[in-house]
């Protein structure tokens, strides 16, 4: 089996490195400085403008959009690189529009909602979020509660959601309810369109989360809809949301590895010149050993990455695959961002370096689209059925 990349490919990733060398890791002590103040950490509007500028000037917007809105419709694998580069940097930056979403609604769409929604989503000149997790149910979608019930020709949807991380910003989001409360997840959940401003559509709170990002908590009060709000089939939400939860489990296991190989790069860096009882950091067997197995696992971990991409290029099921590279990428990104803060001593806690942020946004990834729990258990009723050989 050839991992080779194609020379387009390589170009690509090659392209978003020098990217993200030259524009982005250059913002890191201004995003980091003001996280040490108690500021967000995250880019002001003009450094996020201006970023955007330059990405667009390069190509790299709609890398995944179809190309009637002018955009790549790059794979999966063309794009493992492309997230293993951005994942370098503290800097929280995605070249918009934002992946899952995007695949979610190119399935899903009708003409109508093509032309009304995709389309400037996928031109990067909309923003979207998804609120699907609600409170009390986790990640479990068969303890969905909000319920959608028809209302003439439109819907009636009441309930509560959270974790809906961009929902003051969002020009629409993507809202998950119950419209068969007896089907469950299978066949009795639907996928629905609010656009801003929605009446009934309340933000009942801002949640702070580490690192200075923010999410909400949204209550749904007899929000009205109209019934061409309903995103695809009626009680098929969660297949889509499905192929939307495997394409963001990718990414961000490519991310980690990005992560990762930053990590290891600023460790090794320190290490061989920093010296401790009159001996190199670099000569200490525990330093050589976290070094070498993170190493031989981030090895590892890209090519579980590239195969599981280039399985669901091939139009394959690879929900098992996805889990695997999820569980594995987020977990060792925080082993190697925690060894490197180790190696750092106590520089390593300050907010001066990245690691810190680094460290933050990877714990995070450890919880979003599926803790790591819940993956061990899908892998292992995955095995548990003899299905692991060959996957």
């Amino acid at each position: 089996m050839d991992f080779s990349l194609t020379q387009e490919q390589q170009m690509l990733r090659d392209l978003v490195g020098n990217f993200v060398r030259d524009n982005v890791i250059p913002l890191e002590p201004n995003v980091l400085a003001r996280e040490a103040s108690g500021q967000r950490k995250s880019l002001t509007a003009e450094e996020h403008g201006a970023l955007d500028d330059k990405a667009k000037a390069l190509g790299l917007y709609g890398l995944e959009s179809p190309e009637e809105f002018d955009g790549a419709n790059l794979d999966a694998v063309s794009m493992v690189g492309v997230f293993e580069e951005l994942g370098k940097t503290a800097v929280d930056y995605f070249f918009p529009p934002d992946s899952p979403n995007l695949h979610m609604l190119m399935q899903t769409c009708n003409d109508e909602q093509r032309q009304k929604y995709l389309e400037p989503y996928a031109r990067g000149e909309a923003t979207s979020c998804i609120a699907i997790s609600e409170p009390g149910g986790g990640g479990d979608p068969a303890a969905m509660t909000s319920r959608a019930i028809e209302d003439g020709n439109g819907w009636k949807i009441t309930g509560r959601k959270i974790w809906v991380s961009g929902a003051a910003n969002a020009d629409f989001v993507i809202l998950m309810a119950v419209t068969d409360p007896s089907k469950g997840s299978r066949g009795g959940i639907s996928a629905f369109i609010v656009e801003k401003g929605t009446p009934g559509f309340n933000i009942a709170r801002e949640i702070p989360m580490i690192g200075g990002r923010k999410t909400y908590e949204i209550a749904l009060d007899d929000m009205k809809l109209p019934g061409g709000a309903l995103l695809g089939e009626l009680g098929n939400g969660f297949g889509p949301m499905q192929l939307r939860l495997s394409r963001r489990r990718i990414e961000m296991a490519a991310r980690c590895a990005g992560t990762t190989r930053r990590a290891l790069d600023e460790m090794k860096g320190w290490v061989k010149q920093r010296k401790t009882f009159g001996a190199l950091l670099s000569d200490r067997q525990s330093i050589q050993w976290w070094i070498a197995d993170a190493e031989m696992q981030l090895h590892a971990l890209r090519l579980m990455v590239y195969n599981t991409a280039a399985k669901i290029d091939r139009g394959e099921q690879a929900r098992t695959e996805c889990s695997m590279v999820k569980l594995m990428g987020t977990e060792l990104a925080w082993d190697t961002v925690d060894k490197a803060m180790q190696s750092f001593g106590a520089m390593g806690m300050t907010q001066e370096l990245p690691l810190q942020a680094m460290a933050n946004h990877v714990r995070v990834q450890r919880i979003y689209e599926g803790p790591s729990e819940v993956h061990r258990m899908l892998i292992a009723r995955h095995a548990l059925q003899d299905r692991i050989p060959g996957l």
